[in-house]
């Protein structure tokens, strides 16, 4: 691994998720209502998740986390799940319901992180604490855990710049970055900028309604008309959703499919791992989700018998409506062709099988993953 990118890697985290001084009250002062909750049964615990086109939630988030939940508060603690589908007002209806079934926390991964506010502000007002999971969702939150997603931009943008070496001053990049609803995707793109920017030169750049591949591939469809086949070095990808949509307008603009520009991504999804073994998908990114679920649910668990999170988080976060949230950040790891033998059969990645179906099975062999 380049120099730059380990130390990225593997460098202490600098973390800075201070999006506002004007708070609207600490997250330290409201848990005081919630301080008499001392409930020592089994528990019912609400767990959303934003979507299901990434193919994450289903196959690693919701079951890690329930089988965590299960391990903390026994096997009797219920656990009522429901995913928005990448629909905001649907999730908004999901709260309620939760609300409704009077669970004891509530874990969310927000659709939009703004719009969820009064959702979690009837929650709280109801004493359901609310644990924002993977995305800082506004409203008076109890616990917040993702992992460091500036340095998930600079992961990515770091593995770009060394794949390109010289060519780097010798043509263009685009830049797709994530929706402007995820307060996450800011900090991905900001990331990437901080290392991007005066190093290689930036074509086109889009924010990609809705993180949805399809978007992407328009997106990058524009790209390619406007700047210019010959002109495209690289494409910064935020995910591996997009990476899909992206490399699919490379190859229809009549890039040769074994010599496309590099294209980053993040998440670690099947089809990008196996992209990336064929070579049409440069990177993804690693985020481990082992302890990124196990910190939700051991927060929301706590909350639910009104216990303290101090040995759980590790730092504090401000958002725009709340000050001083207890915090648990997971360090993100870069993930290129030869990395992915480590990770393989690993809880919260693929196994061989899954990977190495029948179109790919002489790349896994020369990856030595059998």
């Amino acid at each position: 691994m380049h120099a730059a990118l380990r130390g990225i890697a593997l460098g202490t985290i600098t973390l800075s998720l201070a999006l506002s001084t004007a708070a609207c009250g600490s997250a330290d002062q409201a848990d005081g209502k919630d301080s008499d909750k001392s409930k020592k049964g089994p528990l019912t615990i609400g767990l959303l998740l934003p979507e299901n086109q990434t193919a994450r939630y289903e196959r690693f988030d919701k079951p890690l986390m329930v089988k965590k939940i299960k391990e903390l508060a026994g096997k009797d603690t219920k656990v009522l799940y429901a995913n928005a589908k990448q629909d905001a007002n649907l999730q908004q209806q999901q709260v309620e319901t939760m609300i409704t079934k009077k669970v004891d926390a509530l874990i969310v991964d927000a659709v939009d992180a703004k719009s969820i506010s009064s959702s979690v502000k009837k929650a709280d007002d109801s004493n359901i604490p609310v644990v924002a999971y993977d995305r800082l969702a506004e409203g008076p939150i109890k616990a917040y855990t993702s992992v460091d997603n500036p340095r998930v931009g600079r992961i990515q943008a770091q593995s770009l710049l060394d794949e390109l070496g010289d060519k780097a001053d010798k043509g263009k990049i685009v830049m797709m970055n994530g929706s402007v609803t995820d307060p996450n995707a800011k900090m991905y793109k900001d990331g990437a900028h901080s290392v991007l920017d005066g190093k290689v030169k930036i074509g086109k750049e889009y924010d990609t309604k809705e993180w949805k591949p399809e978007n992407a591939n328009e997106n990058m469809k524009g790209a390619i008309s406007s700047l210019g086949k010959k002109n495209i070095v690289g494409v910064y990808s935020a995910n591996d959703g997009m990476a899909g949509g992206i490399i699919t307008a490379l190859k229809r603009a009549g890039f040769d499919k074994d010599k496309l520009p590099p294209v980053t991504g993040q998440d670690a999804e099947l089809n990008a791992v196996q992209r990336i073994l064929a070579g049409s998908q440069f990177m993804s990114v690693y985020k481990p989700y082992v302890p990124e679920t196990s910190a939700a649910a051991e927060f929301a668990v706590a909350l639910a018998r009104g216990e303290s999170l101090d040995k759980i988080a590790s730092s504090k976060t401000d958002s725009q409506s709340e000050k001083g949230v207890p915090t648990k950040i997971v360090t993100p790891l870069p993930l290129t062709k030869d990395d992915i033998k480590k990770y393989v059969g690993k809880s919260g990645f693929f196994t061989a099988k899954e990977i190495c179906t029948a179109d790919f099975k002489k790349a896994c062999t020369e990856a030595g993953i059998k």
